[in-house]
């Protein structure tokens, strides 16, 4: 008896489900990270996917919250700025976040928006090359990125050269030496594809530019080498990998090879020399301390540095590691379950190439990561047609990958979803 196509179809679909089911268990069951995912507050039934974006809640920022507001600011008041490092925060924060992306301690500062931080850094980097007209970045940068390039142009009369990564080093061949900085990321934030900080590093350098690098999609969710690869400036938020929470304050990295001559632009009391002597006039703190501008978010800092306990004794080796095993095993799910129903991955799959999360393309993704989220599995998307799967190695399991998968599979063969939902909200 002949078995017909569907049949056929449904058997071989069977096979293949349970043969990604076993691989996600083996997975798991040898995942040394697995303890880890006990550090972070997950609702029960939740399959978080959008840690990329915000990160989750570490366990142990609550209690460190509580200390904070109901000690340090409700009994100690004043005092605490001194009687409980509330003035050594910045610097305190920063060091721990250096040690993540690899900066040696006094070069990293924590405080401020990513932009304002960004700001800064654009700012310095055109300063020290004064005689340099062309500010270089993606022209796929994310758009904060892209606004303040124009306008840190703008201000001090620069060129913006929008390159894309892979053509960087022919430009910078032509025009370098007119190249004041490049500015770029080592993850595509939309796609999740992954630069060579590297080369373009060692490209910018060549030409005698700065290279400043936005590491918001990066730290810690990879190992960086800042101090090892030679870059002068980098900035990142608090809130991504590093699960800071909303709003978390972001940090800005200076090679300690340029601290002397850095001129920041925006001169607070905080980056004085002297924050609470007589003088009249702006005077530098010395170091990484002259990047800090105004009275910085105690809470918020506080908050930052509970979760970045989440990475106490973590290997980011084996973050990398696991991070790569995710993110393939999903590629492999969008292969075999969510190819067949119009899903079209851009990540790449050579691991070299690709960051901690994974995209698919799907003309309505916007109404299928809705469908998903009712679900209880969170993604997000990004204009026009992007889908968004962030995984962090902490916490994040190949189960929950599949789980994702077989769900997204299930919307879109049913056409389960609105179409035309309304407009996404506030997406980072």
């Amino acid at each position: 008896m002949t078995t017909a196509p569907s049949a056929r179809t449904a058997h071989a679909t069977g096979r293949a489900h349970t043969a990604l089911r076993e691989l996600a268990a083996r997975l798991d069951a040898d995942d040394a990270l697995a303890p880890l995912r006990e550090r972070f507050l997950l609702p029960e039934g939740v399959v978080y996917l959008d840690g990329n974006s915000l990160g989750p809640l570490p366990a142990a920022v609550p209690p460190a919250l509580t200390d904070a507001v109901t000690r340090q600011w409700g009994t100690d008041l004043i005092g605490s700025w001194n009687g409980n490092g509330w003035w050594e925060a910045p610097l305190r924060v920063g060091d721990a976040i250096g040690a993540l992306i690899g900066a040696a301690p006094g070069q990293t500062v924590a405080g401020d928006s990513t932009s304002v931080q960004l700001f800064t850094a654009l700012s310095a980097a055109a300063a020290l090359r004064p005689d340099r007209p062309l500010l270089v970045t993606d022209p796929g940068h994310f758009p904060t990125d892209r606004y303040l390039a124009d306008a840190v142009a703008g201000q001090r009369g620069l060129e913006v050269r929008r390159v894309p990564p892979d053509g960087l080093a022919r430009f910078l061949a032509a025009e370098g030496d007119r190249v004041a900085v490049v500015s770029y990321s080592p993850v595509d934030f939309r796609t999740g594809e992954l630069y060579d900080m590297e080369a373009l590093t060692r490209a910018a350098h060549r030409a005698g530019a700065l290279a400043l690098w936005d590491l918001c999609h990066a730290a810690g969710a990879l190992p960086l080498r800042v101090d090892d690869l030679g870059v002068d400036l980098a900035v990142g938020c608090g809130y991504k990998f590093l699960s800071g929470g909303p709003g978390a304050p972001a940090y800005l990295y200076a090679a300690r090879r340029h601290h002397a001559a850095l001129e920041t632009p925006l001169t607070g009391w905080n980056g004085h020399a002297d924050p609470f002597g007589p003088s009249r006039r702006y005077t530098p703190a010395p170091g990484i301390s002259r990047a800090r501008i105004g009275t910085p978010p105690i809470l918020s800092l506080l908050a930052l540095e509970a979760a970045l306990t989440a990475f106490d004794g973590v290997d980011l080796t084996r973050v990398r590691a696991k991070g790569l095993s995710l993110t393939g095993f999903f590629l492999r799910c969008a292969g075999e379950l969510l190819a067949p129903v119009g899903f079209t991955p851009v990540t790449p799959a050579d691991p070299d190439r690709r960051g901690s999360q994974v995209a698919l393309r799907h003309p309505h993704a916007h109404g299928l990561v809705r469908a998903l989220a009712e679900r209880g599995v969170i993604a997000d998307m990004r204009a026009p047609d992007f889908l968004r799967f962030g995984v962090n190695a902490l916490y994040t399991t190949h189960h929950d990958l599949l789980t994702a998968a077989l769900n997204l599979r299930d919307i879109a063969r049913a056409g389960a979803y609105d179409p035309a939902p309304p407009a996404p909200g506030p997406v980072t």
